[in-house]
C-alpha cells in the first residue's frame, strides 16, 4: 500500500509537467505570427487557461497535504 507521500509525488511531478507545459504554450502564443491563423492562438490560449487552472488545484492539493 502507498502512502501520502507517494500520492504528493505524484502530483508534484504532475505540476512540474503542467508548468512545462504552460510555459510551452506561453512562447508558442508569444510567438505566433499572423500567418498561424486565429483558430490555432485561439486554442493555444484556451489550453493555456485550462493549464493555469489544473496548476492552481494542483498546487492547492500539494499544500493541503501533510
Amino acid at each position: 500500500m502507498r502512502g501520502r507521500s507517494w500520492i504528493k509525488a505524484l502530483r508534484q511531478e504532475e505540476a512540474l509537467r503542467v508548468r512545462a507545459r504552460i510555459a510551452e504554450l506561453e512562447k508558442d502564443l508569444t510567438a505566433a505570427s499572423p500567418a498561424q491563423g486565429r483558430q490555432q492562438r485561439h486554442e493555444a490560449g484556451h489550453e493555456l487557461r485550462n493549464a493555469k487552472f489544473r496548476l492552481e488545484r494542483l498546487e492547492e492539493c500539494i499544500a493541503a497535504m501533510p
